[in-house]
């Protein structure tokens, strides 16, 4: 259940930001994060220092949630900046 209600904040806060109708913002993103799915990528919890803005770990290395911010950013939208 939280799950589900944070996405639903972000998918909300995300076509705030972007100005996009919800609905349509939200086609856009899970296809990005599908899309991502079909990549090969080792499950890989380690911490890894990264750069601000636009850090992020090693390219096929992540864990769920790096699904989740690579999808925001296919869509431009750097997560860690509207988080901050």
């Amino acid at each position: 259940m939280h799950r589900a209600a944070l996405m639903a904040i972000l998918l909300l806060l995300a076509a705030l930001v972007s100005g996009q109708p919800q609905e349509e913002f939200g086609r856009q993103l899970s296809t990005a994060a599908l899309l991502l799915t079909r990549q090969e990528v080792v499950y890989d919890p380690s911490y890894y220092s990264m750069d601000y803005p636009g850090g992020d770990v090693p390219a096929g290395r992540g864990v769920c949630t790096d699904v989740v911010i690579r999808a925001y950013r296919m869509l431009d939208m750097d997560l860690q900046k509207e988080v901050h």
